[in-house]
């Protein structure tokens, strides 16, 4: 399916409106992330609603073409990858999946770079790549939790944590959330900065953060509460998540007492200092749990749990750990 817009009046006039189009490739495979598809598409589409004219054309490929379908149970047609392409960029999406076989694409990558064709690796495309090029390098990014994963599978070197790096070739991206900032950023190239502005504004979308902007978890990144004791807080809480500190030491690196501390906690995010850390530590657990093959003891220890980890996390989730497991491979794909 092409993402294609009303005809200018006229044969002529559309002709010259299809010259002027920048044509982006957007590569599914199956179970693609349906937010980060969204972020690409719906930033083009009202670029082109601002700028009054077929700004953005886009078209939905795949390894063999055909309907293709996301993990939020919907699907697009799409057209085989070109052997020759011909877009000004191509975005390739993660799909929850950074085991996916249809994930290895460098050979089609080499195919748009040779062409000097943009290319933007997203989430689980860009941790693939990664992977393959055998080597995490402080050029490349992919969302935190791939990167826990190609730690845990002993990828060498230390990767960024920005929300996205273009190392001149080739784009690599956080995807999710940040695919917004990274398309609404190429539309620099083919827009005024006041269209730009407006685009985003249409999106409520309040500031275009930087491609060196932080991911905002594990401590690479403060999380934004409006209190500076309660953000200094949060942020020694992610960054010692495997021997966790105690209160006692968190206020004195603060610089606070501990009764403002738990009166600021509760004010601001309705918790304890303790209840807010120990789910930080779980919902690490959760997302080791999802994304890893780390053993339930590894986990456990790499959380700051040495003892009792199953039944908190119990407690807390409502499965064990073992259960939860299990649990990422039922999930269906439906179309």
């Amino acid at each position: 399916m092409d993402g294609r817009f009303q005809d200018m009046a006229g044969t002529e006039c559309a002709a010259d409106a299809a010259q002027m189009s920048c044509h982006v490739d957007i590569l599914l495979t199956e179970g693609f992330v349906l937010t980060e598809l969204a972020s690409v598409v719906d930033v083009l589409r009202i670029a082109n609603r601002v700028s009054a004219h077929p700004l953005f054309q886009w078209h939905y490929r795949s390894r063999h073409g055909g309907p293709v379908g996301c993990l939020a149970g919907l699907g697009t047609d799409t057209t085989p990858f070109p052997e020759r392409p011909d877009a000004d960029y191509v975005f390739i999406l993660g799909n929850s999946d950074p085991d996916c076989p249809e994930l290895s694409m460098r050979s089609v990558i080499s195919r748009y770079s040779y062409r000097n064709i943009k290319v933007l690796l997203l989430s689980e495309a860009a941790s693939r790549y990664i992977a393959e090029t055998g080597e995490q390098h402080s050029n490349h990014t992919t969302h935190w939790e791939n990167r826990a994963l190609l730690d845990e599978r002993g990828t060498p070197g230390e990767g960024s944590y920005a929300l996205a790096v273009d190392d001149g070739k080739l784009m690599t991206c956080a995807g999710m959330g940040s695919t917004v900032d990274v398309t609404l950023s190429l539309l620099r190239n083919h827009m005024s900065a006041a269209a730009v502005a407006t685009v985003s504004d249409i999106m409520l979308h309040e500031k275009i953060r930087g491609f060196s902007t932080l991911q905002p978890f594990g401590g690479k990144a403060l999380s934004i509460t409006g209190d500076t004791d309660l953000d200094q807080c949060i942020e020694l809480m992610q960054n010692n998540m495997e021997e966790p500190l105690q209160i006692g030491e968190l206020v004195s690196l603060i610089g606070i007492s501990s009764r403002s501390l738990e009166r600021k906690f509760r004010q601001v995010l309705d918790s304890t200092p303790n209840t807010y850390y120990r789910e930080l530590r779980l919902n690490r657990a959760n997302t080791l749990l999802l994304n890893t093959s780390m053993s339930v003891r590894e986990i456990s220890l790499a959380c700051g749990f040495p003892n009792g980890f199953s039944s908190l996390f119990r407690g807390h989730f409502g499965v064990t750990p073992l259960a939860r497991r299990k649990s990422r491979f039922k999930v269906q794909i439906k179309l």
